[in-house]
């Protein structure tokens, strides 16, 4: 994404929500150029060096980016810059491996804040991997921090009534994919565990509302792409931690 753009949606996201924001700057990290090298780009939002929060927000988005390089499971790397040049390594060792094997590893790693209010931050972070094979895997994960506490939340720990909640996203799911409240959840072709609607791994708030996003491979084929569902507040309310609302919806 252009440089310049991407400052500016960073400043726009982060004046979502109340008042109360952290000054976040971009931050990139980028793999080595040269032939046996592969293209890695990674952008995140980093916040003041003495701002607590901002050195949990820094920790969640490394363990994310190392797990993301993590091409074979066995990254040891305790810092995005050794992830990077383990990602490299493995490259290298591929080419050595098989000379003729010539197709580039690429990474592009993206986080933006999606929403920040005095009382939480909602980060997501894009990332595409390709290592070989017929196509790359894109996958989004949005990170929940309590800035009151200081910690890095569940996306579970934002409910008051999981089962209450899990109702009403239902609602919302079949809503918007054409899902008839008589037929099966899976009646046009997705893939929920025993016919029954479960929310997904990422969850977070966003401007509109809650957002509920599914990966790839979770409950669908890779063609049907990444799937989302928003929630507005004014209807998630009642089955959310009152902390975490915005102002405007908690009674």
């Amino acid at each position: 994404m252009n440089r310049i753009i991407w400052i500016v949606l960073l400043v726009l996201a982060g004046r979502c929500g109340d008042a109360e924001t952290i000054e976040w700057q971009p931050r990139e990290y980028q793999g080595p150029q040269c032939e046996a090298c592969p293209s890695v780009l990674i952008a995140i939002p980093a916040g003041p060096e003495d701002d607590p929060l901002a050195a949990v927000v820094q920790r969640s988005q490394e363990e994310e980016i190392i797990q993301w390089l993590d091409y074979d499971d066995k990254n040891d790397a305790a810092s995005i810059e050794e992830a990077i040049d383990a990602f490299g390594a493995g490259y290298r060792k591929l080419l050595r491996d098989f000379p003729d094997e010539r197709i580039g590893w690429e990474a592009e790693i993206e986080s933006l804040v999606r929403y920040e209010s005095s009382t939480l931050l909602t980060l997501a972070m894009d990332g595409y991997i390709f290592t070989g094979g017929a196509h790359g895997y894109s996958s989004m994960h949005l990170l929940n921090f309590d800035k009151v506490r200081g910690r890095e939340l569940e996306a579970e720990s934002l409910l008051a009534d999981r089962e209450g909640f899990r109702r009403v996203a239902e609602e919302a799911f079949r809503t918007t994919y054409g899902i008839s409240p008589a037929s099966d959840i899976n009646s046009t072709g997705f893939m929920f565990p025993e016919n029954r609607f479960e929310l997904p791994e990422n969850m977070g708030f966003s401007p509109e509302g809650v957002l509920l996003h599914y990966n790839p491979y979770e409950v669908a084929s890779y063609a049907d792409g990444p799937l989302e569902v928003i929630i507005p507040f004014a209807v998630a309310a009642p089955f959310l931690v009152s902390d975490y609302l915005p102002e405007a919806n908690k009674s």
